[in-house]
């Protein structure tokens, strides 16, 4: 039995003038509103064309199908904050456990602050997940990630190493998007986040103290 062909989910072609980046911008600012609005179980080409006040057909020039749109703002999401935590790990001037204290924070922040949007991608998660686009946006901060650790921790194994950057990053992204389920305060955040970075610095700090331990 052949398997179920993925929709196409890449844009047709680039915007290359002012007037065409402005029309897929406006078209891209529509999809938001109307994913946060009517959520992805709703969300189609016709609804996104209405709200950005052109026609189906104009959509159509940039973008094959909705899964497609869905996958333009999933990437542009997946890039935001893949440039954001490589901002923040890449820079060697401030101490490392500072930079992990401060990823902790921005990305919590950022996970409340699109909590309603990120939920709705989530949901549309089986148009695109599969797509070798998405894979290769899952891993966009992985030499980030690799080069941090190897700063942190100089003398464990490669394989130690390589557990500690997933075991953070994993339980940053899930439990990040758990608790920005429910609306947080400032004050909420910094004493989550905070506590997240603390017992994050903890465990490394006990790795660097045995660097001759591996991981299972």
């Amino acid at each position: 039995m052949s398997e179920r062909p993925s929709p196409q989910i890449s844009s047709r072609k680039q915007p290359k003038q002012v007037r065409s980046t402005e029309l897929v911008a406006a078209i891209l600012e529509a999809a938001v509103q109307v994913l946060a609005s009517q959520g992805a179980s709703r969300f189609t080409m016709a609804r996104v064309a209405e709200r950005a006040g052109v026609s189906v057909g104009s959509i159509y020039q940039y973008f094959p199908n909705k899964a497609a749109i869905l996958f333009r703002l999933q990437s542009d999401e997946w890039r935001q904050t893949s440039d954001m935590l490589r901002g923040i790990l890449d820079d060697q001037v401030r101490p490392p456990f500072e930079r992990l204290h401060s990823l902790v924070r921005a990305f919590v922040q950022s996970e409340c602050d699109e909590a309603q949007m990120r939920g709705a991608l989530d949901d549309a998660a089986p148009l695109y997940r599969d797509a070798p686009e998405a894979r290769a946006a899952r891993v966009a901060v992985q030499q980030s990630v690799d080069t941090f650790m190897l700063e942190v921790l100089p003398a464990a194994s490669a394989q130690t190493r390589s557990l500690a950057g997933d075991l953070i990053i994993t339980t940053l992204s899930k439990v990040g998007k758990q608790f920005s389920i429910t609306p947080r305060s400032p004050g909420e955040i910094e004493i989550y986040a905070g506590a997240m970075a603390d017992m994050f610095c903890a465990y490394l700090e006990s790795l660097q103290q045995r660097p001759e331990a591996t991981a299972p």
